[in-house]
């Protein structure tokens, strides 16, 4: 009896996509008015929640120390106590940033993304590594007669 069933193993992956693909679907839009973190309707709220600042809101932002040593940066406001995660991994950050200080007054000149592209360019090329790795030992195990 094999130890796992070929459609619950199918649903989780399935799940897991879902799940990867919602995380991954943040969008973060500025305008005259505000920032805002939104995800698309069908992400649940209890999953992904958004947020939302008006520029007049935002007094600062403060530092802080990630586990892995990095730094991220969350816009604060006299008017609520919770603090908002500046996004760090967004397709024009720097752009971002300008904005951010050209609509609140706070100096971001030493504010830099979290991680840079070339980051993302060296896991992919390790992916890829490794799906050839299990691409060729999947195929070796079905050549092999027993």
């Amino acid at each position: 009896m094999p130890l796992y069933h070929h459609g619950y193993c199918g649903s989780v992956l399935s799940l897991g996509a879902i799940a990867v693909y919602a995380a991954l679907s943040e969008r973060v839009i500025l305008d005259d008015d505000k920032i805002q973190v939104t995800y698309p309707n069908w992400v649940p709220k209890f999953f992904r929640q958004g947020w939302s600042l008006s520029w007049q809101e935002i007094d600062n932002l403060k530092m802080r120390t990630t586990g892995q040593g990095g730094l991220v940066y969350y816009f604060t406001s006299p008017t609520t106590e919770k603090a908002y995660l500046l996004p760090m991994r967004v397709a024009g950050f720097n752009k971002m940033v300008n904005l951010v200080t050209e609509k609140t007054g706070i100096d971001t000149v030493d504010i830099r993304p979290l991680s840079q592209p070339w980051m993302y360019l060296i896991l992919f090329a390790c992916t890829m590594v490794l799906w050839l790795l299990d691409g060729w030992t999947i195929w070796t195990a079905t050549q092999i007669s027993i």
